[in-house]
């Protein structure tokens, strides 16, 4: 439900970007080095029919002096305890990419509270159990640049002005170290129903990877492809918008 409780509200920080919706709870964290302004627009398509929040993570924006989390268990954690997320009822959380991760370490945490997650949308990662198993991503200048041009979904202008980039690597960098330190065993299960999506043309994360979510909840899981790459919900925003809010 929406929160309507100025009070409650008002125990919220700032760097909780809030789009006042009619509908139930949704949270949305960003990718690997991703802001919230970059979930702007599927934020203002949720809010027709959600109460969206969107996460703000350490190093950027009006947290850009905050020191960067060391694990992903550890971020989702600084997001759990930085509002009384149980006022506003059943959630629903959406992750993308790194932010899945921290979606599903979000879920497990509200779990173990009493708080009820009615849903969790994974979107474009790999599953918890399989990460530890992967190659890791690289963390080097030279290699950041050229997996963020390779992935896509950064402003080329970006990756061609020096500093601009050297802003954006330190928190990609930050993000990529918590994800390569994550371990998760394959039996680790929340009890709400996940929906993975995934990008047809992602070379990243097949859909071997996205299917291996199914270890990880006790409820549903079902897998949707759309076209795309591993930026893919760029393209689909009204499409997954809509798709979120009917699940309700």
């Amino acid at each position: 439900m929406a929160v309507d409780d100025t009070s409650a509200v008002a125990q919220f920080p700032s760097w909780i970007g809030r789009f006042s919706g009619p509908g139930p709870a949704t949270l949305v964290f960003p990718h690997a080095g991703g802001a919230a302004v970059n979930y702007r627009p599927l934020a203002l398509a949720l809010a027709a029919g959600a109460d969206t929040y969107v996460m703000q993570y350490p190093q950027r924006a009006d947290r850009f002096r905050e020191p960067p989390a060391e694990t992903l268990p550890e971020l989702a954690r600084g997001l759990f305890d930085a509002a009384p997320w149980h006022d506003l009822g059943p959630l629903r959380l959406f992750g993308h990419s790194m932010g899945s991760i921290v979606a599903f370490e979000f879920a497990r945490l509200a779990e173990e509270r009493g708080i009820e997650i009615q849903r969790l949308w994974a979107s474009a990662a790999p599953a918890p159990g399989v990460i530890a198993g992967l190659r890791k991503v690289p963390t080097g200048d030279a290699d950041l640049r050229a997996e963020l041009a390779q992935l896509g979904g950064t402003d080329p202008r970006i990756l061609a002005d020096e500093e601009f980039l050297a802003l954006l690597l330190a928190p990609v960098r930050s993000d990529y170290l918590a994800f390569n330190r994550y371990r998760c065993a394959p039996g680790v299960t929340i009890r709400a129903d996940i929906n993975v999506l995934g990008g047809r043309s992602d070379d990243r994360v097949g859909t071997d990877l996205l299917e291996g979510w199914a270890e990880h909840t006790t409820g549903a899981c079902t897998v949707s492809l759309y076209d795309g790459g591993h930026f893919y919900h760029y393209e689909h925003i009204d499409t997954l918008a809509n798709r979120i809010i009917a699940d309700a």
